[in-house]
């Protein structure tokens, strides 16, 4: 590798034509993004046009958990999705699941059978494409070949993918025009144990569901004109920030590729300190690839709102409008599957890593979580008096409890090696997980604790004219109207934010699968939810509905309970973390410690009296997880040595071949060579430093082979990362003496500047 290849890239940007992609139109005018939502989805609408009604009446009541899906239903359904996709080119179809790598994975069967009849002694076979209902149910992948956390082993291979009838079959594109048929699966092994992420989630669900019907029937009056809830479920939404750089300059950082971040690599004089990439213009070549992967995942349902440039060069974030949690996580790693192929397509490279690079802003993907009814209630809407709104009071404080027990679980759900060096950054929130709810939430709490009227002043309403979920603001000007404030402002640097109607959960890395964070969440607030009904019951006495004062009583003991976990302030700094201590809240920085927490017994007890997990599965998660994050340090740990011994030093030694040349002939013709005694005097320590360190790597990683599976991880953590970290100081000094023409490596500012 040299420096003239990075040098052919970056200018050969300059030179690329654009990709050209024909928008769908008819009689030259653009479709709607509504006209072309969903097509490629075998939806409930589809289903109803193409199945027999009594066939659909069947499959909705199953959704509904009314019955299971007998054999002639599935059979049915199978056959029309058959013919629904065979009508646009589908000739294979998969089922799609969530195995426990932050993935997603798929085996594709074709439709094509061969049917066999004998006729006088010889054989006639025919081909046709056929699809059953056992087909559309289940599969089964190799369990052994996926992380099982020693649940699964060679000679225990058996596992199943069972088809997920909430979230919906979709068409994905396949080679030379044709498609293939995703089927969502969850993935379970022989013996019935989640092998994915998705199974556990759905339980989850089910959970905080039916404990959230159960308090609403408990506090909701029975009136003859107003039906009663009958479905609560989760909702979300999941920011997805990400970095695009080219993919040539990508295909020359061997760190890059082999660990998704650059182990080494100095900043460029301009980043982003002069904060002008935030909501900046969007590059044309960026805008392009973003437009044609909006187009792809609105063919597949993708509800995607937001788009925009991010904080640091590179670094931009697509948010889609919320929906049912379940179906959420689908599309979020569809997102992601998506933005890489498109990415392809335009020559870049999608980065999801937390960190790909040192000194600017990370990403995460930040999920706004909530709690909605079959009514269109928002049961986290605190509507324009939430002092005398008990219910959203029960499900806000069931939260803030779930947090106050259970705060460590939510830092293991967002652990990884990635995240390690985002977490506590000042960019992500830190290790210790708080809530915040802004002055006027704050105040309302406050209040009812001591048995007060509320304080508009501090509440920050004051004078203000009241609407629905906060204030206006006058702005003076004639020509503007008047600014409908939140009733809560945004704290950044918060964990676990209140943003008006939903909790904000900052903290979730950017490459991670959504489903495990969302899995945690509810099941820490089922578990607050179900003490919450138990002392309402008990409040309550032989009254069918809770009163006011039941329903106060109980809130005001919550609110006691879960005072220390809310904090309104800054989360960045030492003060915060000296408060936290005070307030017995655990500051977990990094994963190996995040990840014990699962097996603690308050833990334990917590998601196996849910039924979510059962205790292998926990076992099974955390050693995948300690597995994972060693693996992961590993990785970096022996990119980084072949880096250093194949490019970085040798890129040294020829920078010192010619400073020496050019000093011994300055030498002999009797002139000054101090400025090149200078530059190699300067060189010579660090080139011996990266020998030194490149060493030291090699010698513990062979170390690392024989240290325990229970102590692999902390090695990882407290003796290779900080070598890592110390390697790169030297081999960051090196970079910015060596001559630009022998450094191999595509420097951050070519990444940085050549969209």
């Amino acid at each position: 590798m040299s420096q003239q290849a990075r040098v052919n890239i970056v200018t050969g940007v300059y030179g690329r034509t654009q990709r050209e992609v024909d928008f769908p139109s008819n009689n030259g005018k653009h479709e709607l993004m509504s006209e072309i939502f969903g097509q490629n989805v075998f939806g409930v609408k589809e289903m109803a046009d193409r199945l027999p009604k009594p066939v659909f009446k069947t499959f909705s009541s199953q959704l509904k958990g009314g019955q299971t899906l007998d054999k002639v239903t599935a059979d049915a359904i199978a056959h029309a999705a058959k013919v629904w996709a065979l009508e646009r080119n589908a000739t294979h179809f998969t089922h799609w699941f969530q195995p426990l790598n932050d993935s997603t994975a798929e085996k594709h069967d074709s439709f094509l059978t061969l049917k066999t009849a004998f006729a006088n002694g010889l054989a006639d076979v025919t081909a046709l494409e056929t699809f059953s209902g056992s087909e559309l149910l289940q599969s089964e992948p190799d369990a052994s070949s996926f992380p099982s956390g020693g649940m699964r082993t060679t000679f225990e291979a058996r596992g199943y993918t069972v088809w997920d009838t909430k979230s919906p079959m979709f068409l994905q594109e396949g080679p030379h025009g044709t498609s293939i048929l995703y089927i969502p699966s969850v993935f379970i092994s022989y013996n019935g144990e989640a092998l994915d992420e998705k199974s556990v989630l759905l339980k989850s669900s089910s959970v905080i569901s039916k404990v959230a019907l159960e308090i609403l029937h408990l506090i909701e009056p029975i009136e003859e004109d107003v039906p009663r809830t009958k479905d609560v479920f989760t909702t979300l939404g999941t920011e997805q920030e990400y970095f695009l750089i080219d993919r040539a300059l990508y295909s020359l950082r061997p760190d890059l590729k082999n660990c998704g971040r650059t182990l080494i690599g100095g900043l460029p004089a301009r980043h982003q300190q002069m904060e002008d990439h935030y909501f900046g213009k969007i590059p044309t070549r960026v805008l392009a690839a973003m437009s044609e992967i909006e187009l792809e995942l609105a063919k597949l349902g993708v509800p995607i709102k937001t788009r925009h440039n991010e904080v640091a060069p590179c670094q931009f974030e697509a948010a889609p409008i919320f929906e049912e949690a379940m179906l959420a996580v689908d599309h979020n790693l569809l997102t992601m599957d998506i933005m890489h192929r498109v990415a392809h397509k335009y020559k870049l490279k999608c980065l999801f890593h937390e960190k790909p690079f040192k000194g600017v802003n990370g990403s995460g993907k930040h999920c706004n979580w909530s709690l909605s009814t079959d009514r269109g209630d928002n049961l986290l809407n605190p509507t324009a008096t939430p002092e005398t709104n008990y219910r959203f009071l029960i499900f806000l404080v069931a939260c803030l409890k779930g947090v106050r027990d259970h705060g460590d679980l939510l830092r293991a759900g967002v652990a990884s090696a990635s995240n390690d060096h985002r977490l506590g950054a000042q960019e992500a929130p830190p290790g210790i997980i708080s809530a915040f709810l802004g002055s006027e939430l704050n105040e309302v709490l406050n209040a009812i604790e001591e048995g007060r009227p509320v304080n508009k002043v501090l509440a920050g309403t004051e004078t203000k004219e009241i609407r629905v979920t906060g204030t206006t603001v006058d702005l003076k000007v004639a020509t503007l109207p008047k600014l409908s404030r939140d009733m809560t402002d945004r704290n950044r640097t918060s964990p676990f934010a209140f943003t008006g109607n939903k909790f904000e959960f900052r903290a979730v890395g950017s490459k991670q699968s959504p489903s495990f964070p969302v899995t945690i969440l509810n099941s820490i607030v089922a578990s607050a939810l179900m003490s919450i009904r138990d002392d309402l019951k008990k409040q309550m006495g032989d009254k069918a509905v809770a009163s006011e004062e039941d329903m106060l009583t109980v809130i005001r003991k919550y609110i006691t309970e879960t005072k220390a976990v809310r904090f309104e302030g800054d989360n960045y700094t030492e003060e915060w973390v000296q408060e936290a201590a005070k307030r017995g809240l655990p500051n977990i920085v990094k994963s190996p410690e995040a990840f014990r927490r699962i097996l603690s017994e308050k833990n334990k007890k917590m998601f196996m009296d849910l039924g979510v997990f059962t205790g292998p599965e926990l076992e099974s998660r955390f050693h995948i997880l300690s597995e994972k994050y060693t693996k992961d340090i590993h990785m970096e740990a022996q990119t980084l040595i072949d880096m250093l011994v194949q490019h970085v030093i040798p890129s040294a030694f020829s920078y010192r071949r010619e400073l020496s040349e050019s000093a011994s002939f300055l030498k002999q013709l009797g002139a000054e060579s101090g400025p090149e005694m200078k530059y190699l005097n300067q060189l010579a320590p660090i080139c011996a430093g990266l020998q030194r360190s490149a060493e030291a790597l090699e010698e513990s990683l062979v170390k690392a082979q024989d240290i325990e599976e229970s102590e692999a991880a902390d090695y990882a953590c407290h003796t290779l990362s900080p070598l890592i970290e110390e390697t790169r100081l030297l081999s960051d000094q090196l970079e910015k003496l060596c001559a630009d023409k022998y450094w191999p490596l595509p420097k951050y500012h070519e990444m940085f500047s050549t969209l």
